[in-house]
């Protein structure tokens, strides 16, 4: 671990759950962000905003400790607990909170009220230029748009030079090519700061294409950490499983297993599907979940023959929905799969509800967790 990683290590409890506001809710987390985006991903109400908001110091957690190199910011064991301002952290939540009374250059320049007005100027006009919205210095948030007052926001936060980032689904509300330059710019200020970055999205493809580490929360517990394609192409548990886009996922209990093939075949719920799975290690009449990707699963309207996939399944169409270029099918097979298709597919193949049809799935599209 780098002298440099933030490190925490907090609990706190509410009242309060933050979904269900009747019954208590801890946060309970152990874990180090190293320079670079760390993601934060989770259900609503895993408590990925609240942790967010212990490291900025706007809540005091219960007990533990926040460092980052020799610098402590809270530590319930001898009271140290800085406040926001001594922090520096910079912090950019979803809903901004400019000041729309203020331009832009007075709204970057806040956070430097310690600095003489000259100098908090010059800082505040080449954070500016460093994100391309120098022209906009003059202009109040409700004359530019999302993308610029999102870039203003964070020019905002970073002006201060902080030392940690944390970014709350800032860009959730804008188009991708707006929110890639964005993040674009944010990694070239990066390179040359290189502080932790902790971002908490619900995005499967912001998770891929900027984490070089991602912690997964759920209940306000860690329940998986690591690279973001370890993770979410292999999860561990359910809930990683459906915060990484497998759409089937069945009870299954383990029929028999052949270790001589590296398999082992599952029943799935009480229906007589039986899938071949990639063996782990289990207990034969033991339950287990399986997930596979919709996009994993090959259809056919005749019977396949010559295949290397093992598991071949016959069923009856009962739905198709397009969603805007891909199309949902959901196939009766004893279970209910779900599979996605191309418009073309579903044209060329004449799908129907109520036609008869195959299932091809790969042995290692299958992915067994523990329920």
């Amino acid at each position: 671990m780098s002298r440099t990683d933030l490190r925490v290590s907090v609990r706190h409890t509410f009242a309060g759950n933050l979904a269900a506001k009747d019954q208590p809710f801890s946060l309970q987390v152990d874990f180090s962000a190293a320079p670079g985006f760390t993601i934060l991903f989770g259900p609503s109400g895993a408590g990925k905003t609240t942790l967010l908001d212990c490291l900025a110091g706007l809540i005091a957690p219960t007990q533990g400790s926040i460092a980052l190199a020799e610098r402590v910011f809270f530590n319930s064991s001898d009271a140290t607990n800085l406040p926001p301002q001594r922090r520096r952290i910079g912090y950019v939540l979803q809903e901004l909170g400019l000041f729309p009374h203020m331009t832009v250059a007075e709204n970057v320049g806040y956070g430097l009220f310690n600095l003489p007005q000259r100098s908090r100027l010059e800082r505040a006009s080449a954070i500016l230029t460093a994100f391309g919205i120098e022209s906009l210095a003059q202009r109040k948030p409700a004359e530019i748009s999302g993308g610029e007052r999102q870039r203003v926001a964070l020019a905002r936060a970073l002006v201060t030079d902080p030392v940690a980032l944390l970014l709350d689904e800032p860009l959730a509300a804008l188009d991708s090519a707006t929110k890639t330059k964005i993040l674009d710019d944010l990694r070239i200020w990066n390179r040359s700061h290189q502080v932790p970055i902790l971002y908490v999205t619900h995005s499967r493809e912001e998770a891929f294409a900027l984490g070089e580490r991602l912690v997964i929360l759920e209940s306000g517990r860690i329940v998986d950490q690591g690279a973001p394609h370890a993770v979410l192409s292999a999860p561990l548990q359910e809930t990683v499983a459906q915060l990484a886009g497998f759409e089937n996922l069945f009870d299954a209990i383990v029929e028999s297993q052949h270790p001589d093939r590296g398999t082992m075949m599952c029943r799935l719920g009480s229906s007589g599907v039986l899938l071949e799975t990639p063996l782990v290690r289990s207990q034969i009449g033991e339950t287990l979940r399986i997930g596979i990707r919709a996009g994993d699963i090959l259809l056919s309207v005749a019977a396949p023959t010559g295949l290397s996939a093992r598991n071949v399944l016959p069923g009856t169409m009962k739905l198709l929905e397009q969603r805007d270029v891909t199309v949902r099918a959901v196939v009766d097979c004893g279970a209910a799969f779900e599979v996605l298709l191309t418009l073309a597919a579903r044209d060329d193949l004449r799908l129907a509800a109520g036609r008869q049809v195959w299932l091809v799935v790969k042995t290692y599209s299958c992915r067994v967790m523990r329920p």
